[in-house]
């Protein structure tokens, strides 16, 4: 396999890190593998915010606090993402700007209101493009990560706390050197996911 293809399978969640600090340079090719990313119409309408120090703990805090207002198998995951961002070094944060969703209906000239959905889709995949490119970036250094999904539950305070207007799209990533040596989830078997049609 070629590098590309050895940082794909290698890529898998990793949620406990050491204090070992990722160096600028390293956050900086990740954040432009993560920017090259493919978008809808070139539009780029995604942004990436780095949270360290007192920002990363107090986002943490935020996580615990609002953990209490959920069930509890939701509340146990919210509990371990706080933990999560808490361990890392730092945590990178994607929000969408809505800037497709707000021109999009002039880039192809049909009716705002029906076309909403359309482009509200449009960001959220290029957005998460951008989030899988920043993962396995960082697999390549070395750098261990975790999509916290579970944090989309509370999707609207992460915003306001990132200080990001209300948008279709969040994703916290906490990144770091992994504290022990993991391997991913075994993956369904190809057979049983792909179909051919001829």
């Amino acid at each position: 396999m070629n590098e590309t293809l050895q940082s794909i399978h290698r890529r898998h969640s990793v949620r406990h890190f050491t204090k070992q600090q990722i160096r600028d340079e390293d956050l900086n090719t990740i954040l432009d593998a993560a920017n090259r990313a493919p978008s809808a119409h070139n539009q780029q309408s995604w942004r990436f915010i780095i949270l360290r120090g007192r920002k990363k703990h107090e986002l943490a805090e935020l996580v615990s606090n609002q953990s209490g207002n959920f069930p509890r198998p939701s509340s146990i995951l919210l509990r371990m993402a706080a933990r999560s961002i808490l361990s890392a070094p730092l945590v990178v944060a994607v929000a969408n700007t809505g800037e497709l969703i707000r021109h999009g209906s002039d880039l192809f000239q049909v009716d705002k209101e029906s076309a909403r959905d359309f482009f509200r889709t449009m960001e959220i995949q290029s957005s998460a493009a951008a989030v899988e490119n920043l993962l396995v970036a960082a697999t390549s250094l070395g750098i261990g990560s975790v999509w916290l999904g579970i944090l989309f539950l509370m999707k609207q305070e992460v915003l306001s706390f990132l200080g990001e207007p209300a948008g279709e799209f969040m994703a916290v990533v906490p990144l770091g050197y992994p504290a022990k040596t993991t391997e991913g989830p075994r993956k369904r078997p190809l057979e049983a996911t792909v179909r051919y049609l001829d």
